[in-house]
C-alpha cells in the first residue's frame, strides 16, 4: 500500500503537505501547482485512504445515519436511498439506513447509529409533512428529508408543492381545457394544502374563475370512485388535474363508462410518475414525477457540508429530471418537479398548428 511518505519522497515535499492535499484542506495553503502534482502523483503511485487511519485522525468516520419512518418499505423509499448513496459515495462516505415504526424503536434505531459513531443523520419521512426530530439528535447535524421541522430551523429538502400544481394546471390550460377538476385527496396533508392553492393560482393566473363545484377530494376505493363519476355527470369537466396518480385511475374509468377518450375528449394530469399507473393506463398518464432521487442526493450534500463546514463541489453534480436547489436555499429548500409528458393531455392548440 502507498503511504503518504512515499509519495512526499516521489514529489519532494513534506509529509504534513501531502497530507493537506490528499485529505483535502490545502486551499489556502499549498499552491495549486503544487497540489495538483501531489493529488498526480498519488493517482500514479495508486495511493488510497485508509478510513480507519482517518477516522482516528479526524474523530470522524465518514458515517452517515438514514433513519425512516417506513420509507425503506415505500415505493418511492429506493430513489430516496439511491441519492443519498450516490452522493455520499462521491465525497467519501457510506450510509447506513434503519426502518422505525415508533419512538421507541426510533430511539433504540437512534442509539445504535450512534455506537457506530455516525457522523451526522437523515431523517425522514414517509410522505412531505410536518414533524418533530427527536431530542436525541439535538447534538448532531441533521438534515429532514420530505420533511420539515415546524420551525424551519432545521435544514430540509422537500417538493415544490405549489409549483407541481401550478405546471400541471397551466398544462390543461394550454390543452385548451375550459373546465378543469382538481381531484384531490381529503386527509390534512401538505401536499393537499400546496397542490390544491397551486391550482386555485393557475386558474386565477390564466383568467379562470375558481368554481368549488370542480374540486373533488377523495380517498380511495368505490367511495372515491362513485365521487369522481358524480362529478362527471353534474360538472363534465373537460380536464383534471390529480393529487396523484392513483386518483387518476378513477377518471380514466370514468371516462371509459362514458365512452370518452382519453387525451381527446379529456385530459388528465397526475402525481408522482407511478409505474404501474402512469406506464400501465391507456394512453399512458401524464404526470408530475417527484424527486426522489434528486431529494437524497441533495440532502447528503447538505449533511456532508454541514458536517465538514465547508461547501462541497456542486459542479460535480449529476444531470437530474429535476435541477436541484444550491445547498444555502432556504428552509425548507424546494425542487421544482418536472412534468412527464405522456399521452393523457390533447396537444396544445399553437402545438396543433405546427403539426
Amino acid at each position: 500500500m502507498t503511504t503518504m511518505k512515499e509519495i512526499a519522497e516521489a514529489t519532494g515535499v513534506s509529509i504534513s503537505t501531502v497530507s493537506l492535499v490528499l485529505n483535502g484542506r490545502d486551499e489556502g495553503r499549498v499552491k495549486a501547482p503544487l497540489a495538483a502534482l501531489v493529488r498526480e502523483k498519488a493517482d500514479e503511485l495508486g495511493y488510497t485512504v485508509n478510513p480507519l487511519a482517518r477516522s482516528l485522525r479526524t474523530c470522524r468516520t465518514r458515517i452517515l445515519g438514514f433513519i425512516s419512518e417506513e420509507v425503506a418499505t415505500t415505493p418511492y423509499a429506493g430513489g430516496i436511498i439511491l441519492g443519498a448513496q450516490d452522493a455520499a459515495s462521491t465525497y467519501g462516505y457510506m450510509i447506513i439506513t434503519v426502518s422505525t415504526d415508533g419512538r421507541a424503536s426510533e430511539e433504540n434505531e437512534i442509539a445504535t447509529l450512534k455506537r457506530y459513531g455516525v457522523d451526522g443523520f437523515f431523517y425522514s419521512k414517509m410522505s412531505n409533512r410536518i414533524a418533530s426530530v427527536p431530542a436525541s439528535l439535538g447534538d448532531y447535524p441533521v438534515v429532514m428529508v420530505d420533511a420539515t421541522d415546524a420551525d424551519n430551523q432545521i435544514p430540509s429538502i422537500e417538493p415544490d408543492e405549489f409549483q407541481i400544481a401550478y405546471d400541471a394546471t397551466k398544462r390543461l390550460i394550454q390543452a385548451d381545457c375550459k373546465r378543469i377538476a382538481y381531484i384531490g385527496c381529503s386527509e390534512n396533508m401538505i401536499a393537499q394544502d400546496g397542490r390544491f392553492a397551486g391550482y386555485q393560482a393557475a386558474l386565477q393566473d390564466s383568467g379562470f374563475a375558481y368554481d368549488p363545484s370542480l374540486v373533488c377530494n377523495v380517498l380511495n376505493n368505490g367511495p372515491a370512485l362513485r365521487a369522481v363519476d358524480k362529478l362527471f355527470d353534474e360538472r363534465n369537466p373537460d380536464g383534471f388535474f390529480c393529487f396523484n396518480d392513483a386518483r387518476a385511475w378513477y377518471v380514466y374509468e370514468c371516462a371509459a363508462r362514458r365512452g370518452l377518450t382519453v387525451g381527446k375528449d379529456v385530459s388528465i394530469v397526475g402525481v408522482d410518475n407511478h409505474r404501474v399507473f402512469a406506464e400501465t393506463l391507456e394512453p399512458q398518464l401524464t404526470t408530475v414525477e417527484l424527486p426522489h432521487y434528486e431529494m437524497g442526493y441533495w440532502a447528503a450534500c447538505k449533511l456532508i457540508s454541514m458536517i465538514e463546514r465547508k461547501p462541497v463541489d456542486s459542479s460535480s453534480w449529476p444531470n437530474t429530471t429535476a435541477p436541484m436547489p444550491p445547498l444555502d436555499s432556504p428552509i425548507p429548500a424546494k425542487i421544482h418537479c418536472a412534468l412527464i409528458e405522456k399521452g393523457s393531455v390533447r396537444s396544445s392548440v399553437s402545438r396543433s398548428k405546427t403539426t
